[in-house]
């Protein structure tokens, strides 16, 4: 079983170029499919809490039901921001990676090495071509 957890969308490129990123420090992490599993009120109210951001830093701003809900404006709460996050899961900005070295929102994906346990095993460039480690596992920025 592994230690690290990633809430995942296999849709967004970042959240791929960052789950490839955890397998190529060879950990094969617990994928959770936010999306159709959502984290429960508790889960994500901690997630924030272990991240250290605002609710609504989390808040995912250019995908609907961000607009027609108002969520732009500066009048709901915390807790009612959460409320519309776990009623539209795709109003949860991702990835959210879990390791023992923390919790981080993986934007951009780079982000993830700074609390993976395990070094990197071999060179690394995200989808669209971009170097980000070099063939003996160093950051390259």
């Amino acid at each position: 079983m592994s230690n690290i957890t990633i809430y995942h969308n296999p849709a967004c490129g970042t959240s791929r170029n960052t789950l490839a990123m955890i397998r190529n420090s060879g950990v094969e992490p617990t994928v959770i499919l936010y999306l159709e599993t959502p984290p429960s009120r508790d889960e994500l109210e901690s997630l924030i809490a272990e991240m250290g951001i605002r609710v609504r830093d989390l808040l995912r701003q250019n995908v609907e039901p961000y607009a027609q809900l108002g969520l732009d404006e500066d009048k709901f709460t915390d807790d009612q921001l959460i409320d519309f996050m776990l009623q539209f899961p795709i109003l949860i900005n991702r990835p959210i990676v879990v390791t023992p070295l923390g919790t981080r929102l993986c934007r951009p994906s780079e982000v993830v090495l700074d609390i993976l346990p395990n070094p990197q095993k071999g060179s690394f460039a995200k989808e669209d071509g971009e170097q980000v480690i070099d063939e003996a596992g160093k950051r390259i920025k």
